[in-house]
């Protein structure tokens, strides 16, 4: 008995030294699309331009030309609707008055007037998606 004791702890020993033990680290940072839950509260028109931006989201969303989009690091996103689908799109597709609102759009603008949501949407025919509107590629 206790030799088959020490044929285990030997066995055991070997097995857990005799191996080097493989260990692995992965670490993701997902820069991907915004995650919108709810309606906007209120759109608000950038100054001079048709771009309008969501003041109510703690992540960068403009409308234009009929689309929603969004810049998530070096990435732009689009999307129909304001709660996507948002599709990954090259920054040449980004029409040109919504890559040049100024950073701190917010600061700058936030004190512009503030269209509740739905009256926003029902000025655009009922919507604002896609359905119907600007064709909203390349540089418009």
């Amino acid at each position: 008995m206790r030799r088959a004791f020490l044929i285990l702890v030997a066995l055991l020993s070997i097995g857990l030294s005799g191996h080097d033990a493989a260990a692995q680290v992965s670490l993701s940072i997902n820069i991907g699309p915004p995650v919108v839950v709810g309606a906007p509260s209120a759109m608000v028109m950038v100054p001079g331009s048709s771009v309008y931006f969501a003041p109510g989201f703690d992540v960068d969303i403009f409308f234009y030309g009929g689309y929603w989009w969004s810049p998530r690091g070096d990435r732009w996103y689009r999307a129909g609707d304001y709660d996507g689908p948002w599709r990954m799109v090259s920054r040449s597709s980004v029409p040109r008055q919504v890559y040049r609102v100024p950073k701190e759009y917010r600061e700058m603008y936030g004190k512009e007037r503030h269209i509740p949501y739905g009256q926003w949407k029902k000025e655009r025919g009922g919507h604002g998606d896609s359905r119907g509107r600007g064709h909203g590629r390349g540089h418009d």
